[in-house]
């Protein structure tokens, strides 16, 4: 049984790089999401593999077992996150915070200016957390997701927030 978020510190989160003993773990964390994309297991090895484009692969741990994971593409000067997931039990504890911080902060030492992503119109939750992080939604794809349907929302984040990408 899960304790209380309220009354858990956040020190509890470790935010790590993605290895392949995790790989099954991620799988497993993608398939109970419906917001996440279903990739097959080979997809998340090759994020893995040192080639280009090259891919950030992390995972956020709670007190040692994998809560949620996030791959991005890395295209400087821009970069762009592919997947981001944390099970549905970790929820609400910091773990997607803990993700996005630690991207932004390898981003900044890789000197990407810019990260982009793009999330289902329905998915208020995600939608929430990337404004509180200073994402902007720079566009909408009409019905871009299936299974439902739905539009995708463009959104990017000047690294570092001084940068100007936007209008």
């Amino acid at each position: 049984m899960r304790e209380d978020p309220v009354t858990e510190p956040e020190a509890m989160l470790r935010v790590r790089p993605m290895t392949a003993t995790d790989v099954d773990t991620v799988c497993a964390l993608a398939a109970e999401s419906a917001q996440a994309p279903h990739w097959p297991r080979e997809v998340y090895c090759k994020a893995l593999e040192a080639e280009t484009p090259q891919r950030l692969a992390l995972v956020v741990e709670w007190r040692g077992e994998v809560a949620g994971f996030a791959v991005v593409c890395l295209i400087p000067p821009e970069a762009e996150l592919e997947s981001i997931a944390v099970g549905a039990r970790f929820r609400r504890m910091g773990a997607g915070r803990a993700l996005l911080e630690s991207i932004k902060a390898n981003l900044k030492q890789q000197k990407v200016m810019a990260l982009w992503l793009e999330v289902r119109s329905s998915n208020q939750a995600a939608l929430a957390l990337y404004q509180s992080e200073g994402f902007r939604q720079t566009g909408v794809r009409n019905r871009y997701y299936a299974d439902p349907i739905e539009d995708a929302v463009l959104m990017a984040l000047a690294l570092p927030e001084k940068t100007q990408i936007f209008d």
